[in-house]
């Protein structure tokens, strides 16, 4: 390990992908700690661009579009760093980062389709590059592959990657389906989000602390932490979707006008939250006539700019600070659950990650 790198590279790898600035490891033993998460991801994107290549041309493309479109790697990261609190880094920690980071971009290609994005990362979605066979198959292609980086680490890691892509399918099935009749539609949305968000972030975790050898008693508060911090980060998306996103120039990045989410249909908390206040609230109930209004595909002659407006008034109601309030006490239920964790960068790292997933404003 090279602890002679610059304390700015060192950190980051974390200040990047978890949020967190150099003054929060400032001995040397914690800047060891920098240096071996930096090392690990280094292995992870190498390891990420072999094992994402493909003889076939055309799949060789679609699969590396959205890896060498960016992304913050939060969840390899994640598996890095919990390592730490056993052994470290090894082969089987790196392709466990791997696979899990595979899966993540997996996902998005399925999402995007499912949703009928058309932006991601940055860039077109997939689908409306290649359209939605293409997308879909190379989301397949993309699971197969990170199922087979698992398949030589044993029965519970192969068993943690089967169940997780289960609680991802059964999120995105939730998600379209939405709830039954008589099932609270707040719970339904919390569990999809639990699944589809909060699973793979809980395998990161988790895997990183099967294969490096800590303690097993560690197991339950990670996989607990990263169940919860996957609901707050998605909180937080549902009241930054409310704001349109703007570039270094102020202008909105396209495909991100405020109310994306709300235009493509999907009910956020806010909106939920909107809906079952509108049975005792007039005023609740008028603005949400306006946006389903607004937002109802077969309505032709619905003006943007109402809708605009009505989004922005949702962005300053009560419902939308709910919202905020609810994200914070999930990430803060996660801080709770590394208590069991011994003192040092590991949980250091993740409380702090748990702070600036709620301080998020884009």
């Amino acid at each position: 390990m090279n602890s002679s790198l610059p304390l700015a590279r060192r950190s980051n790898t974390l200040s990047s992908s978890l949020g967190l600035g150099e003054k929060l490891f400032a001995s040397s033993s914690e800047r060891r700690f920098a240096d071996a998460i930096s090392e690990g991801l280094d292995q992870v994107e190498a390891g990420l661009l072999s094992e994402m290549s493909f003889t076939d041309d055309l799949a060789d493309v679609t699969s590396r579009y959205l890896l060498e479109a960016g992304g913050k790697r939060v969840r390899p990261v994640l598996t890095l760093l919990t390592a730490q609190l056993g052994s470290g880094n090894n082969p089987d920690v790196i392709r466990a980062a791997m696979a899990i980071e595979i899966t993540h971009l997996a996902s998005l290609y399925h999402d995007d389709v499912m949703d009928e994005a058309a932006m991601r990362r940055g860039v077109p979605s997939a689908q409306s590059v290649w359209g939605n066979s293409v997308a879909i198959l190379t989301g397949d292609l993309l699971f197969a592959r990170a199922s087979k980086l698992v398949a030589g680490m044993g029965e519970q890691v192969i068993r943690l990657q089967a169940d997780t892509f289960e609680r991802l399918c059964l999120g995105q099935l939730h998600e379209t389906i939405g709830p039954r009749e008589g099932e609270d539609a707040i719970a339904h949305y919390i569990q999809v989000l639990a699944d589809k968000t909060g699973s793979l972030i809980a395998a990161a975790a988790q895997v990183g602390v099967m294969l490096s050898d800590a303690p097993a008693e560690y197991r339950e508060p990670v996989v607990e932490f990263g169940e919860k911090i996957g609901v707050a980060f998605q909180l937080i998306d549902d009241v930054i979707d409310l704001s349109s996103r703007t570039d270094e120039t102020g202008k909105v990045e396209t495909g991100k006008v405020a109310g994306t989410d709300l235009r493509a249909g999907v009910a956020t908390l806010p909106l939920l939250y909107l809906r079952h206040d509108a049975a005792t609230d007039a005023d609740a109930a008028a603005l949400l006539a306006r946006i389903e209004r607004d937002i109802d595909p077969s309505n032709d002659g619905a003006d943007d700019s109402d809708l605009t407006a009505a989004i922005a008034e949702l962005r300053d109601h009560e419902v939308t600070k709910r919202t905020l309030d609810e994200a914070h006490r999930w990430s803060s239920d996660a801080v709770a659950s590394l208590d069991p964790l011994p003192k040092g960068p590991v949980k250091k790292a993740l409380t702090r990650f748990a702070a600036t997933i709620v301080e998020r404003n884009n």
